[in-house]
């Protein structure tokens, strides 16, 4: 009867040392999403002065930058990961278009305000992806433990779920990197 209450003991210290183990994980998937979350309100908040500097210099563009503001404010919006995810490939699409127009205006290129938001807008897009491959890495180590024996045993009980990679379209023009050099 002894042996029993050990054996029992350890499964409930080996199920504390299970959950504590998913927990510790599920929070670093979040933190690492809070990451991004950071870096992509920093590129938000750049691209409105970034559109009125080159709205300046190009009024005739203004699909441009219509096109620019709504997958901004779309992106902004976005409910869950895969309409985030689809909302910002649209918002890298739509600054590709902002930057080729601004190419066609070699005042523009000269000018401090738009090269420093340029260096900015790098700058944040070398964070994102920083950003998203640590998120992904957590979330590989997380979804990992799911589903290896014998805490996938354990974390469906306990109702820990998979979470989704944050990737980008490799197939379309969205999985190109943002060209801001002029």
């Amino acid at each position: 009867m002894y042996i029993f209450w050990i054996i029992l003991g350890l499964l409930i210290v080996a199920l504390i040392g299970i959950y504590n183990s998913l927990v510790g994980s599920r929070n670093r998937v979040d933190e690492a999403w809070s990451d991004i979350e950071v870096q992509l309100k920093r590129r938000y908040d750049l691209i409105p002065n970034l559109v009125n500097t080159v709205k300046g210099y190009a009024k005739q563009e203004s699909s441009v930058f219509e096109n620019v503001t709504k997958a901004r404010t779309m992106a902004m919006g976005a409910g869950n990961m895969q309409e985030r995810l689809k909302d910002e490939n649209m918002l890298t699409g739509a600054l590709k278009s902002l930057f080729a127009v601004a190419e066609n205006y070699p005042q523009l290129k000269s000018n401090e305000n738009f090269m420093r938001m340029q260096t900015d807008l790098t700058d944040t897009e070398d964070k994102i992806q920083a950003s998203r491959r640590f998120y992904n890495g957590t979330v590989r180590d997380y979804n990992t433990k799911l589903q290896t024996f014998p805490t996938n045993t354990f974390a469906s009980m306990f109702g820990f779920t998979v979470k989704a990679f944050f990737d980008i379209d490799e197939k379309g023009a969205e999985g190109q990197p943002v060209n801001v050099q002029f």
